[in-house]
């Protein structure tokens, strides 16, 4: 790391233990696994920052890194991640590459990521820095992500990092059962919620509604 990042790394963190011991009644979390906080603390954030960017790189809020498209608030990224409890095993199907640094996080703690990215210029970019950093667990694809993947499917668990006006059929689809999708849903700039969507081994599934959130819209979703 820089001179510097570690402390503000640390500093970070923290602050992400303090919002989910604050939001706990919201999201059912008052802690989150401590695996999660490892592979935050493995990734170096300021890579997939832009270069102008830098000196907020371990701030706790999302930046922008192009094409109308942000990287994600850490604290948001940790939650989403700790919701879908992922697991060694894990088969993990991503929506929403943009820098990579979602993906480089689940890469820590799974078994393969799938990330799908529609910006080509986006998916080039990430696919280029996740393979100069050596994380080769994670295979980066353009596509309209609210078509998922489904020659990898089913997934143990799908993580959507943009927001879409309704949960898109396929994801649910290409869930295993006993998986846990992790979705915002609603309009920019008219109140979107970050949901869990669960399936039984059955098929069923069951929504559960965690906390207000604001991402940017699913670039090629129905009615966006």
């Amino acid at each position: 790391m820089r001179s510097g990042d570690q402390q503000e790394l640390d500093r970070l963190l923290d602050e992400i233990r303090d919002e989910v011991g604050a939001t706990g009644y919201l999201t059912g979390r008052s802690a989150l696994q401590q695996r999660v906080f490892e592979a935050l603390r493995m990734v170096p954030r300021h890579i997939f920052v832009p270069d102008e960017l830098q000196d907020s790189a371990y701030a706790n809020h999302p930046l922008p890194i192009g094409h109308g498209q942000t990287i994600s608030q850490p604290y948001i990224v940790a939650l989403m991640t700790d919701l879908i409890q992922p697991g060694p095993e894990d088969v993990i199907l991503e929506v929403g590459t943009g820098s990579g640094y979602q993906a480089a996080i689940l890469s820590r703690l799974v078994k393969q990521v799938y990330s799908l990215e529609i910006i080509e210029a986006l998916a080039e970019q990430a696919c280029r820095r996740l393979q100069r950093l050596g994380y080769d667990n994670v295979e980066v694809r353009m596509g309209n992500g609210r078509f998922g993947w489904p020659e990898h499917a089913p997934y143990d668990a799908i993580v959507v990092t943009a927001a879409a006006p309704r949960v898109p059929p396929a994801l649910i689809e290409q869930l295993k059962p006993g998986g846990t999708l992790v979705i915002p849903v609603g309009r920019q700039h008219f109140g979107q919620e970050l949901l869990t969507i669960s399936k039984d081994a059955q098929g069923r599934t069951e929504e559960r509604r965690i906390l207000p959130v604001a991402f940017v819209p699913l670039t090629g979703s129905a009615d966006e």
